[in-house]
């Protein structure tokens, strides 16, 4: 690692270095580098804390103090604040319920509650949304979405979109995006790194060295379903050099 460091530079040198590095020790620096220094990089922590698994979390927690020699909750304690805290720091336990089954008293009280907490009232009980969406399983929460529908004649993300703004809206967004198709929300993360003016290399990079031997096929196939392009030809518009090279090649062919 020292040799690569001392011989590269740039982005290639983050995209080589990325690859050498074991996938939970990369989440937690990339946690780090998010939270370092002035400014604060709230959609990687965001992306990372609501995509990962309770072991994957429980994991990154480990290393993050073996690395850092603190935990990761005061960190993002010292770092963010108000309810986009809370749903880090509640993400950041890796306690989410795995319980396969699925009570549908409950789903009908949460999505009743969900409803009341937001476009039932006037301005909105953010509290009830993190307390739900950060703690019940997967297959609970497609079960509430479809029954919020039901109920507010809207999709939980438009309520989200009209009861939140700034990173708590994105943190809940990326919460609902990635229990109900994670493949999309990381497709999406994609393209939106690289649509419009400029590129978004941390998202790019991060997405792509830790998704490659993940899930990048089906990322890719889902890129191209819903940009109608593929993922090789907006990296191959939209980057340059050696960097896009092995981009290309983490890719894995124009498909």
């Amino acid at each position: 690692m020292d040799d690569l460091k001392s011989e590269l530079s740039g982005k290639f040198e983050k995209v080589i270095i990325g690859l050498m590095t074991p996938i939970t020790l990369y989440d937690v620096e990339e946690l780090k580098r998010a939270m370092k220094g002035a400014g604060t990089d709230e959609g990687c922590l965001a992306e990372i804390l609501a995509s990962r698994t309770n072991e994957e979390i429980r994991r990154i927690n480990d290393t993050y103090k073996r690395h850092y020699g603190t935990s990761l909750e005061k960190d993002i304690v010292s770092d963010t604040s108000s309810m986009f805290q809370r749903v880090l720091v509640s993400l950041a336990t890796g306690n989410r319920d795995e319980s396969p089954h699925v009570d549908q008293g409950l789903v009908q009280q949460d999505a009743q509650c969900l409803y009341e907490a937001g476009e039932k009232k006037w301005g909105t009980d953010e509290g009830q949304f993190v307390t739900i969406l950060c703690s019940r399983s997967r297959n609970h929460l497609l079960r509430v979405f479809d029954e919020y529908k039901n109920i507010a004649k809207k999709d939980i993300t438009e309520s989200i979109k009209s009861e939140m703004s700034g990173d708590l809206e994105d943190a809940l967004l990326a919460i609902v995006k990635c229990m109900r198709n994670k493949t999309a929300y990381f497709a999406e993360r994609l393209y939106r790194s690289m649509k419009g003016l400029g590129t978004d290399d941390d998202t790019l990079i991060r997405v792509m060295i830790s998704r490659c031997e993940i899930d990048m096929i089906d990322i890719k196939a889902e890129f191209k379903r819903t940009y109608g392009k593929s993922l090789h030809s907006f990296i191959k518009g939209d980057t340059s050099g050696d960097y896009r090279k092995i981009l290309l090649l983490l890719c894995g062919g124009e498909d």
